[in-house]
Protein backbone atom coordinates (compact mmCIF):
# COMPACT_ATOMS: atom_id res chain seq x y z
CA UNK A 1 0.00 0.00 0.00
CA UNK A 2 3.15 2.14 0.47
CA UNK A 3 3.55 2.05 -2.97
CA UNK A 4 0.83 2.72 -4.23
CA UNK A 5 0.45 6.10 -2.36
CA UNK A 6 3.87 6.80 -3.47
CA UNK A 7 3.06 6.19 -7.07
CA UNK A 8 -0.15 8.35 -6.27
CA UNK A 9 1.98 10.92 -5.53
CA UNK A 10 4.05 10.71 -8.06
CA UNK A 11 1.42 9.95 -10.89
CA UNK A 12 -1.34 12.44 -9.64
CA UNK A 13 0.98 15.15 -7.91
CA UNK A 14 1.76 16.78 -11.30
CA UNK A 15 -1.78 15.94 -12.73
CA UNK A 16 -3.56 17.68 -10.17
CA UNK A 17 -0.81 21.01 -9.59
CA UNK A 18 -1.55 21.11 -13.70
CA UNK A 19 -5.05 21.32 -13.15
CA UNK A 20 -4.82 23.63 -10.46
CA UNK A 21 -2.76 25.92 -12.28
CA UNK A 22 -5.02 25.33 -15.04
CA UNK A 23 -7.97 26.78 -13.56
CA UNK A 24 -5.78 29.51 -12.13
CA UNK A 25 -5.42 28.21 -8.46
CA UNK A 26 -2.35 27.61 -8.22
CA UNK A 27 -2.31 29.52 -4.96
CA UNK A 28 -3.85 26.84 -3.32
CA UNK A 29 -0.17 25.55 -2.67
CA UNK A 30 0.97 28.25 -1.01
CA UNK A 31 -0.97 26.67 2.03
CA UNK A 32 0.25 23.96 3.97
CA UNK A 33 -3.17 22.73 5.46
CA UNK A 34 -4.67 23.01 1.85
CA UNK A 35 -1.03 20.66 0.42
CA UNK A 36 -1.40 18.66 2.93
CA UNK A 37 -5.54 17.46 2.34
CA UNK A 38 -4.65 17.65 -1.74
CA UNK A 39 -1.71 14.83 -1.16
CA UNK A 40 -3.94 12.98 1.18
CA UNK A 41 -5.86 12.72 -1.92
CA UNK A 42 -3.40 11.62 -3.74
CA UNK A 43 -2.57 8.75 -1.65
CA UNK A 44 -5.88 7.95 -0.88
CA UNK A 45 -7.17 7.71 -4.35
CA UNK A 46 -4.19 5.49 -5.55
CA UNK A 47 -4.12 2.98 -2.28
CA UNK A 48 -8.12 2.28 -2.50
CA UNK A 49 -7.45 1.54 -6.52
CA UNK A 50 -4.90 -1.20 -5.17
CA UNK A 51 -6.86 -2.47 -2.34
CA UNK A 52 -10.09 -2.54 -4.64
CA UNK A 53 -7.74 -4.59 -7.16
CA UNK A 54 -6.79 -6.94 -4.58
CA UNK A 55 -10.50 -7.66 -4.03
CA UNK A 56 -10.00 -5.84 -0.37
CA UNK A 57 -13.93 -5.39 1.53
CA UNK A 58 -15.20 -1.79 1.04
CA UNK A 59 -15.28 -1.76 4.71
CA UNK A 60 -11.44 -2.06 4.85
CA UNK A 61 -11.25 0.34 2.23
CA UNK A 62 -13.10 3.16 3.70
CA UNK A 63 -11.35 2.49 7.37
CA UNK A 64 -7.62 2.88 5.42
CA UNK A 65 -8.51 6.08 3.36
CA UNK A 66 -10.15 7.58 6.69
CA UNK A 67 -6.60 6.18 8.67
CA UNK A 68 -5.20 8.64 5.65
CA UNK A 69 -7.02 11.57 6.37
CA UNK A 70 -8.14 11.88 10.32
CA UNK A 71 -4.52 12.87 11.63
CA UNK A 72 -4.28 15.59 9.09
CA UNK A 73 -8.28 17.04 10.02
CA UNK A 74 -7.23 16.46 13.69
CA UNK A 75 -4.05 18.72 13.36
CA UNK A 76 -5.51 20.90 11.08
CA UNK A 77 -6.65 23.07 14.48
CA UNK A 78 -3.53 23.43 16.50
CA UNK A 79 -2.20 24.63 13.28
CA UNK A 80 -5.04 27.35 12.31
CA UNK A 81 -4.49 28.64 15.54
CA UNK A 82 -0.34 28.59 15.18
CA UNK A 83 -0.05 25.59 17.99
CA UNK A 84 1.59 23.69 15.43
CA UNK A 85 3.86 24.30 12.33
CA UNK A 86 4.03 23.37 8.48
CA UNK A 87 6.34 21.12 9.21
CA UNK A 88 5.11 19.45 12.16
CA UNK A 89 1.77 19.09 10.40
CA UNK A 90 2.94 17.08 7.98
CA UNK A 91 5.63 14.59 9.71
CA UNK A 92 3.35 13.90 12.59
CA UNK A 93 0.29 13.90 10.09
CA UNK A 94 2.46 11.39 7.85
CA UNK A 95 3.82 9.38 10.81
CA UNK A 96 0.52 9.11 12.78
CA UNK A 97 -1.08 7.98 9.26
CA UNK A 98 1.34 5.13 8.95
CA UNK A 99 0.80 4.30 12.24
CA UNK A 100 -2.84 4.28 12.09
CA UNK A 101 -2.53 2.03 8.57
CA UNK A 102 -0.96 -0.45 10.19
CA UNK A 103 -3.04 -0.53 13.30
CA UNK A 104 -5.43 -1.24 10.97
CA UNK A 105 -3.72 -3.96 8.92
CA UNK A 106 -2.98 -5.84 12.28
CA UNK A 107 -6.85 -5.56 12.91
CA UNK A 108 -7.70 -7.18 9.55
CA UNK A 109 -4.86 -9.32 9.27
CA UNK A 110 -7.12 -12.27 8.21
CA UNK A 111 -7.76 -10.03 5.43
CA UNK A 112 -4.66 -8.87 4.27
CA UNK A 113 -2.54 -12.07 5.17
CA UNK A 114 -5.46 -14.27 2.12
CA UNK A 115 -5.24 -11.95 -0.57
CA UNK A 116 -1.78 -12.70 -0.81
CA UNK A 117 -2.42 -15.65 -1.89
CA UNK A 118 -5.32 -14.96 -3.97
CA UNK A 119 -5.37 -14.23 -7.53
CA UNK A 120 -5.04 -11.22 -9.09
CA UNK A 121 -8.17 -10.62 -10.81
CA UNK A 122 -9.29 -7.44 -11.06
CA UNK A 123 -13.01 -8.36 -11.14
CA UNK A 124 -14.58 -6.82 -7.87
CA UNK A 125 -16.91 -9.26 -6.14
CA UNK A 126 -20.70 -8.37 -6.67
CA UNK A 127 -21.72 -9.10 -3.04
CA UNK A 128 -19.38 -5.98 -1.24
Amino acid sequence: MSIAMGLGMAILGPLVRWGFSAAGWSAVFDHTDARAMVMATEMAVAMAGWMWFRRHSRGSIVEMTLAMYLPFVVLLPPYWAGVVSGGALMGIGHGVMLLAMAALVYRRRHEHTAHAAAPSSPMPHSSR
